[in-house]
């Protein structure tokens, strides 16, 4: 279901979106765009889960990626806690909109897992991103 919507990309298993289209580069502050995008994605979320047999333990990882590039502020010294940070926004965005907490994990990965080794900026928007994977427990 969600493999149709225009504003998610899938990569393998998980369901992509780019970072850029949720927060302001080097925030985890959801911008009003992207919280209309995954209030959306999350009523599309919703109807999927009601599908899911009763004997199906799933749960849906949220996980934040950053580009390589380091950052180091006071709220976050470093990539690790931008990607977790950005994923625990868009976990509890999906709390409020109705998903149940005891079917969500939050992950950041800072800058190790990319899925584009480039050196160039287009290479770096594609590593800023937040992934969703339904799974089982």
């Amino acid at each position: 279901m969600l493999g149709d919507r225009p504003d998610v990309r899938i990569v393998g298993d998980r369901f992509v979106f780019s970072s850029e289209v949720l927060f302001p580069q080097g925030s985890a502050e959801m911008g009003d765009a992207g919280r209309a995008q995954l209030l959306r994605v999350a009523e599309t979320l919703k109807d999927v889960a009601s599908r899911i047999p009763p004997d199906i333990d799933w749960l849906l990882q949220v996980e934040g990626h950053t580009d390589k590039l380091p950052i180091n502020t006071a709220e976050f010294p470093s990539n690790w806690e931008l990607s977790q940070a950005r994923a625990m926004s868009v976990l509890r965005l999906l709390i409020d909109a109705g998903i149940p907490a005891n079917r969500l994990a939050a992950a950041g990965y800072g800058e190790y897992h990319p899925i584009d080794p480039g050196e160039s900026e287009a290479a770096y928007r594609r590593n800023r991103r937040i992934e969703l994977k339904l799974t089982q427990r």
